[in-house]
């Protein structure tokens, strides 16, 4: 907008349009006329060059008569032209109301889901979302997803993604979501797809071989069947560990920090209703990585440690109870109880790990056989046999000890407790490994366990070995899953 301004005269006075006139003006935005400041002027053709003050003003002097067309520019703003006729020794002023660079800017489309179609069932985990949304100005669009399920407040977000595709792991088995995608341009307003939902396939019944393995941070159990088909059954966003399956409750029972503590949890085989049984006494120990607890009275109760004390709780939560306390001071680590639930299993050593005991107790608390007393160097993995007449353990032979808890040559052992015969089952471990967490398969021919470097940093692998006719020449160690550890095989 230009306003010319001169005064009028006598005749005589003419304008002289051949000399140096004055240009002022003001810049502000559009819409609100808030002033812009450092908004650059310049003419065309050139003349001087100014830039606007806190109040949006300009001058400039001295410009000869002529048309120009004045330039305002400032990044972020749309550049404005203004025309104005300069005459000698007058003023014209100019008006500029600048527009942002993305005024007039569209928002995209509603995002609309093409994978998983609304109510879309039996869904494969891990999800592979999908969806369409465009631009009218073809910008640059980044999304936003947003999954929820209908059974707590569990929210999974994921922002910034650039595609109209994004694969999502953790989600649960036999489950129902419901997912929305947020489109941005970065300019308008977000927009919001509608809502949909799925559900997530079962787990197969054939699961047999249960483990743990680390996804970002975090512990998560899988379910593994005998095709070699793996399923992640609990969420990466909980640290979920030490999985044990109960064949007569159909339950898998597992201990998951919560708040700081660590508790029993139970689930479905497939991973759902996910049920925490402990509550007031937590599961505790010298070091909860090694910390162990066993299925008992046909699935109806379970038995944990907390430091020197063995607890009793129902499968279905409550009904805690003290069932049995270490004299000596000593904590309990590892609990495991036999299939006639006449005889329990335990491991005991000082705060340390150390100083370790295996010996087996009835429910009256009276000690049956003692197995290891005041070992050197640490001890783990206990597990009875179906009839309770053999043992499981592991043993650091190396008899090393360290704050670390760090072992050098852990082996596994396989104790006859009738007769009091030893058997090492770690003849062909290779050097500068251990062999860890041994359980038997559930036809006691084979046994599961882990076995990996003693730097204590290296991925753990679980393997099996055959016992029937067990002796060095025979023994075979078969790769069972990798980067795997805490496994269980009912």
């Amino acid at each position: 907008m230009v306003f010319p301004a001169f005064l009028i005269g006598c005749s005589e006075d003419t304008i002289d349009d051949t000399g140096l006139g004055t240009i002022t003006g003001k810049v502000v935005e559009l819409g609100s006329n808030e002033p812009v400041e450092n908004a650059r002027i310049s003419t065309n053709p050139a003349s001087s060059t100014v830039f606007t003050d806190k109040n949006g003003d300009f001058v400039l002097n001295d410009i000869p008569a002529d048309d120009y067309s004045i330039e305002a520019r400032k990044e972020g703003l749309l550049t404005q032209f203004e025309g104005a006729s300069v005459m000698g020794d007058a003023t014209v002023n100019v008006i500029f109301e600048m527009q942002t660079e993305t005024s007039g800017n569209r928002p995209p489309g509603t995002p609309t889901a093409v994978s998983p179609v609304d109510n879309a069932q039996d869904v494969e985990i891990p999800v592979i979302f999908s969806w369409t949304s465009t631009d009218p100005e073809e910008d640059d669009l980044t999304y936003q997803l947003e999954i929820r399920n209908d059974q707590d407040e569990e929210i999974f977000l994921f922002n910034n993604i650039r595609d109209t595709t994004y694969t999502v792991e953790g989600l649960d088995f036999g489950s129902k979501y419901f997912w929305q995608v947020r489109a941005s341009d970065d300019v308008n307003q977000e927009v919001l797809s509608r809502l949909y939902s799925f559900r997530t396939m079962n787990v197969p019944e054939s699961n047999r071989i249960l483990f743990t393995r680390i996804i970002g941070g975090n512990s998560v159990i899988y379910a593994r069947d005998m095709e070699e088909n793996e399923y992640q059954i609990t969420s990466p966003n909980k640290n979920s560990f030490r999985p044990r399956k109960n064949n007569s409750g159909n339950k898998i029972a597992f201990l998951r920090v919560v708040n700081g503590q660590t508790h029993i949890f139970t689930m479905n085989q497939d991973g759902t209703q996910q049920r925490q049984v402990t509550s007031d006494i937590p599961v505790n120990g010298f070091n909860l990585n090694q910390v162990d607890f066993s299925w008992a009275n046909d699935g109806a109760t379970l038995l944990y440690p907390n430091f020197d004390k063995l607890y009793r709780v129902n499968a279905s939560g409550g009904g805690t109870a003290l069932v049995y306390q270490n004299q000596n001071g000593k904590f309990i680590t590892e609990v495991d109880v036999s299939e006639d639930n006449e005889t329990i299993a335990l491991i005991t050593n000082n705060s340390s790990g150390y100083n370790a005991d295996i010996f087996t107790i009835n429910f009256d608390g009276n000690i049956l056989t003692q197995v290891m007393n005041n070992v050197t160097g640490a001890l783990g993995g206990i597990d009875l046999s179906i009839r309770g007449d053999m043992l499981l353990y592991t043993q650091d032979v190396s008899g090393y000890e360290s704050n670390s808890y760090r072992r050098l040559d852990s082996r596994m052992f396989l104790y006859n407790l009738v007769t009091g015969e030893t058997t090492d089952l770690s003849l062909r471990k290779p050097d500068g490994t251990n062999d860890l967490d041994p359980r038997f398969s559930p036809n006691e021919a084979e046994v599961v366990f882990v076995n990996t470097s003693n730097d204590d940093i290296s991925p753990r692998d679980i393997y099996t070995i055959r016992l029937e006719n067990f002796n060095t020449d025979n023994e075979s160690r078969t790769l069972l899953i990798e980067n795997g550890f805490m496994p269980d095989w009912e």
